[in-house]
């Protein structure tokens, strides 16, 4: 198939709210995560030692051992402490995104406003349909 135009003169939309400038770290109260809102349970046969000796010894966490049968010992957690996962929980901070269009030709452009993007994805579809239609 023939392309209707360069490839260079292809554009790619794209709309970006990256972690490290639209996000910041948060606590399990702040993203109402379920472990800390519920407890939760870990079983111990599946973690390597040293994860074991961290869970059970050095997280400084509440937790019981209930065990289930030979081989098959959980820590219960309690509810209202930080999960396992609270390093991952992230909340997002009120930055306007950034609306950008990559081509081959001028590189990469950010619009100031998601309607002057929205332009200029129209203006490029309409251009790329009426070049199509010529074949």
């Amino acid at each position: 198939m023939q392309l209707p135009f360069n490839p260079a003169d292809y554009q790619r939309y794209s709309i970006k709210a990256p972690l490290g400038t639209h996000f910041r770290p948060a606590t399990c109260q702040e993203v109402d995560c379920p472990q800390y809102r519920n407890g939760w349970r870990t079983r111990l046969e599946v973690l390597n030692p040293r994860d074991r000796h961290y869970v059970l010894k050095e997280s400084g966490r509440r937790y019981t051992l209930q065990h289930v049968a030979d081989g098959e010992t959980y820590a219960v957690f309690e509810a209202g402490q930080q999960c396992f996962q609270v390093s991952r929980h992230r909340v997002r901070l009120h930055r306007p995104e950034t609306y950008s269009v990559t081509d081959g030709r001028r590189g990469l452009r950010n619009h100031t406003k998601p309607e002057f993007w929205i332009e200029d994805l129209h203006e490029y579809s309409d251009k790329y349909q009426q070049l199509k239609k010529k074949g």
